[in-house]
């Protein structure tokens, strides 16, 4: 938790709201779900770790110190509106990077991309900040015993280079030497930028300095498109946002009318005010959503090419799939790393014993994103189904034990063997199955979400105790908030 720099702690009473609004923007996560779900009993984030220890898990998490709540603490209202951090702004993160470090954070995470928005569209009180800034935070974070600096940068989004942009963190990794995991995506607007920061990354591997790790996603960031989710090709065009207001039900029936239809779909949409959101009109790469889900489309299958077979608008074929099912239809939009129709810019990531998967946002983007099933899929296609190439088996099981455990610097577990944790999970490999995603109403405040299960999962065992048994949860609650000893193995609280 605390990826990308957002999180709840440290925070005064007076920017609730602000921290609130920043992960509603950012994670998609309703307003009132966070209003009824958080308990506040914290303010500094030592006292939010045991807030957190205090309740109970079925699986172990682990913090990160969260860089725009620190700015907002040190700075007021000017680190919410990023001004330029002084020496006494600067001095004051550093004490309180320190003491979340010394509580048991994991590391620090920032993030400087233009796509993470407050709900009211401003920029997070994180973006941009200048490199002295974050060479501080993690020359604090090595103060306090070392750890891991995480961080979301431009990808191409700001017009800088690949080498422009790496060169932020080849000055952390010089000046610090901690490890540093940053998100790298492949897409066709920045066609080659993710590849080439992959080459920087392994050149300054190569040097012997502090590892930087690639941060990557085995599949298309699964962006999913329905008139009953966050986001659909439409929603910012002016006819229907003047029926976005109303009960599912309702819109439904209004948008079948015909002359709201042609309306609609002949409208040019406005500006987003959140960047994300405008990532769904593009149906060059938007597909039906299949069950099981397929995130390597076959070639011809996208809304644009059967829209020009049909002789149709895609706007007007992506309509009418997405009426089906009373508008409950899903579409999912392969935002990056599906480039020229394949999923082959993926494959140098795996192959790179440095990078590292990520990226699943399994408690954040809750109607727009489910791709906290990436662990699965890595699984099912990547080492058993793909018909192109696929990878060894033990690479993925590598890839998504050992790597990220070392990465992060858990160093209890990742293995099986003797004196390590007993996180292990038994797997039906033939049978595994990913189904579609669906939408759920379990969130505080009758907040739904999207979830998405699998089945061939014999046994899921936390710590030695089993969670999971045949694809249901066991009702155990063995997980525990993991606290970073500085010396010796990493513990849970």
């Amino acid at each position: 938790m605390g990826n990308c720099g957002v999180g709840f702690a440290p925070c005064r009473s007076g920017d609730r709201d602000l921290l609130c609004d920043t992960m509603e923007g950012v994670e998609d996560i309703p307003g009132a779900v966070m209003r009824e779900g958080l308990t506040w009993t914290w303010e500094t984030f030592p006292e939010y770790l045991d807030a957190l220890a205090a309740q109970p898990h079925d699986i172990d998490v682990g913090m990160l110190v969260p860089h725009s709540p620190v700015r907002v603490y040190a700075m007021g209202t000017r680190g919410a509106h990023r001004e330029i951090a002084n020496d006494e702004d600067i001095a004051a993160m550093g004490e309180l990077i320190r003491a979340g470090m010394a509580s048991g954070a994991l590391g620090f995470a920032s993030s400087r991309t233009p796509v993470d928005r407050r709900c009211d569209g401003q920029n997070i009180p994180s973006f941009n900040v200048a490199e002295r800034e974050l060479v501080a935070a993690a020359l604090a974070v090595k103060d306090a015993g070392g750890g891991l600096f995480q961080m979301i940068t431009e990808r191409g989004m700001t017009g800088l280079s690949a080498e422009e942009e790496f060169a932020v963190l080849r000055t952390v990794s010089h000046a610090s030497g901690l490890p540093i995991t940053f998100t790298v995506m492949e897409g066709r607007k920045y066609k080659g930028h993710g590849l080439r920061l992959l080459e920087l990354a392994q050149e300054h591997n190569r040097s012997g300095g502090a590892l930087i790790h690639p941060q990557f996603l085995p599949r298309p960031l699964g962006m999913i498109a329905s008139f009953d989710l966050t986001s659909n090709p439409f929603m910012h065009c002016p006819s229907y946002r003047a029926l976005a207001h109303l009960p599912l039900e309702r819109r439904v029936t209004e948008l079948r009318k015909p002359e709201i239809k042609a309306r609609i779909i002949a409208e040019k949409p406005g500006d987003a005010l959140l960047p994300l959101t405008a990532l769904t009109r593009q149906f060059d790469l938007m597909f039906e959503l299949s069950d099981p889900p397929s995130y390597e489309p076959a070639a011809g299958s996208s809304v644009a090419e059967r829209a020009r077979t049909q002789g149709r608008l895609p706007e007007d074929l992506a309509y009418d799939l997405l009426l089906a099912r009373d508008g409950r239809a899903m579409m999912l939009v392969a935002a990056s790393n599906f480039v020229d129709g394949s999923l082959e810019s993926v494959l140098p990531f795996f192959d790179d014993p440095n990078a590292v998967i990520g990226l699943g946002d399994g408690g954040a983007h809750y109607g727009l994103i489910c791709d906290a099933s990436y662990p699965t899929y890595v699984l099912t296609h990547w080492a058993r189904d793909r018909a192109g190439r696929q990878v060894p088996l033990e690479q993925p099981v590598k890839a998504m034990t050992s790597t990220p455990a070392k990465v992060i610097g858990l160093r209890d577990r990742g293995v099986i063997a003797p004196g390590y944790k007993a996180d292990i999970n038994v797997v039906d490999h033939a049978g595994l199955t990913l189904h579609a995603p669906f939408i759920v109403d379990n969130l505080p405040a009758g907040g739904r979400r999207l979830e998405q299960t699998a089945s061939g999962y014999r046994w899921t065992f936390v710590g030695g105790t089993a969670i999971l048994r045949d694809d249901q949860p066991t009702g155990a609650l063995p997980g525990r908030l993991v606290r970073h000893a500085r010396k010796g193995m990493s513990q849970a609280a």
